[in-house]
């Protein structure tokens, strides 16, 4: 336990947070996390259990994680640092950088054929690709669409189904394929962010990481940000597990030495592909509460981080993603359910739970949570090395967030 600064949370309520989280891992169904919880000067952290499920190093503050889907809002501010430098503009098209994406076709019905489709009504926009509405990407009601198995074929490269291509290749077999939706129409998870970040590499000639780090990263000072762990450093990464659905037994989905994020990835994955430790998430977010600046040096642009940090989706748009949401509550433990969406992260648009309206960030699959709220001058960052193939880690965070927001004084 690490506590500097002071006035922003209870003393009673730190020690209610710490007895809730050591009793998730005290139940052996999580072996170690690291949390921390910020509030205005104040900063608070909780290193509890072990690297691996059975044993050996203790967690500690600078364990490195990785970050999965908590990747999204991070990643976007390389392209709302184009936007800024007026090198991408919100409405234009992203045919001259993406090739692949021109003259789409749509499908007449999105449950329905490959091959019964009709001509996109306008072109895919930067806009489209920041709100996650391209006409592309996961939709908890298409899981058996013919448009779901054939973009997970092409597209997918989660530890399951092994590393992704280049990216010039992973673009070449997405434009084999109809939107499932015309651009602009609905909010669909994750696939805009990975073109995303495959734009900001066209755009600037250089790979997503190195402008990512010239931009944000390293002004920042997130050391340990980045889309490999290099071997210097791969001691402070814990193996990744995914407990058996059934039995709950630690199966292995990534190891530390020799797995997939001991090495540079030939996809720098935006949609999920960072890892990270605590206090460099804590520097970004608490940037994005200071509206785009870190101390006296300016990171984006104060309409920059406002277009990221505020609902971006019409209400039929929200309406279809709450009720996407709204069918998987069970198996994560509500979260997704509480509202809109900015430029890479969720916003809450109304009291769904403890958290409180205009609260941002997002969750990954491997159990990890980010979040900053600008009313009460909030953050909590909670990381694990254990994936929601149970509801374990998701149960662990939900329970993170209650305790979090009763312990602000």
């Amino acid at each position: 336990m690490m506590t500097t600064g002071g006035g922003g949370f209870s003393a009673a309520g730190l020690r209610r947070l710490r007895e809730v989280l050591a009793r998730h891992v005290d139940s052996g169904k999580i072996p170690g996390l690291v949390a921390l919880v910020a509030r205005g000067e104040e900063t608070h952290v909780e290193a509890i259990g072990t690297m691996r499920h059975d044993g050996g190093a203790p967690m500690g503050r600078d364990t490195i994680f990785r970050m999965a889907s908590t990747s999204k809002p991070v990643t976007v501010a390389a392209a709302m640092a184009l936007l800024d430098d007026c090198r991408l503009r919100l409405d234009d098209p992203v045919d001259p950088w993406l090739p692949e994406l021109a003259d789409r076709r749509v499908l007449q019905r999105p449950d329905g054929p490959l091959e019964d489709t009709v001509p996109a009504r306008r072109p895919i926009t930067v806009r489209d690709l920041l709100t996650s509405t391209f006409g592309l990407g996961t939709d908890f009601e298409l899981l058996h669409a013919p448009i779901r198995a054939a973009t997970f074929e092409r597209t997918d490269y989660s530890v399951a189904s092994g590393p992704a291509p280049e990216p010039d290749e992973w673009m070449r077999r997405l434009g084999e394929l109809p939107l499932s939706y015309q651009p602009g129409q609905r909010w669909q998870y994750d696939l805009a962010n990975e073109v995303l970040g495959v734009l900001v590499s066209r755009v600037t000639g250089r790979p997503l990481e190195t402008f990512l780090r010239e931009r944000v990263l390293d002004p920042l000072g997130m050391k340990d940000t980045a889309f490999h762990v290099p071997a210097g450093k791969i001691d402070r990464l814990p193996p990744l597990y995914g407990p058996d659905p059934r039995t709950g037994e630690f199966l292995v989905w990534d190891e530390a030495a020799g797995g997939r994020s001991s090495r540079p990835p030939a996809f720098q994955g935006a949609g999920g592909g960072l890892v990270s430790t605590v206090d460099d998430y804590h520097a970004y977010f608490r940037m994005l509460l200071d509206h785009g600046m870190h101390g006296t040096e300016r990171i984006l642009s104060r309409p920059a981080v406002e277009l990221m940090t505020t609902n971006r989706l019409t209400p039929e748009q929200q309406a279809a993603r709450t009720a996407m949401y709204r069918n998987i509550a069970h198996l994560a433990a509500g979260q997704g359910q509480h509202g809109g969406w900015g430029f890479g992260m969720a916003v809450r648009t109304g009291r769904g739970d403890y958290a409180s309206p205009g609260q941002f960030g997002w969750d990954g699959g491997t159990g990890t949570t980010a979040y900053a709220d600008p009313a009460g001058r909030v953050t909590g960052i909670l990381l694990t090395q254990v994936g929601m193939s149970t509801p374990d880690s998701a149960r662990l965070i939900h329970d993170f967030w209650t305790t979090l927001y009763q312990a602000t004084a």
